[in-house]
């Protein structure tokens, strides 16, 4: 059997709110709360297995999402309706802006827990 990537756990100070934000941004369903996780399925099958962390100190991790272009333009005004500031690169220097890179638009944004959140289009 190849390998492949199943679930990742998504420490957060409130798992609820921190997959209802993701979810909301990405046009996606939050799944039934499983044990101490609340999920996010994506398209391949992978979760996003969202956990309340037991730490106060969340250590900033990157999540980066491959959509189609439609999916970009409707994620992007999703994001701009909810009052999100976006960036064009990986240094949130740039705001309210869009990186464009070898025929890619892609954006990053911060969730409330500190992680750099990624939409980018296949070129």
């Amino acid at each position: 059997m190849p390998i492949e990537l199943n679930h990742t756990i998504v420490h957060s100070r409130d798992k609820h709110a921190a997959a209802a934000f993701l979810a909301d941004l990405l046009g996606l369903e939050v799944g039934p709360e499983t044990g101490p996780f609340v999920p996010i399925a994506l398209v391949n099958g992978v979760t996003l297995d969202f956990m309340t962390s037991p730490h106060p100190d969340i250590a900033e991790q990157h999540y980066a999402f491959l959509v189609s272009d439609a999916e970009f333009d409707a994620t992007l005004q999703r994001i701009k309706d909810a009052g999100v500031t976006h960036y064009s690169g990986p240094a949130l220097d740039v705001p309210n802006a869009i990186g464009r890179h070898n025929g890619r638009r892609g954006t990053y944004f911060k969730s409330p827990d500190g992680h750099v959140l990624e939409i980018l289009t296949a070129g």
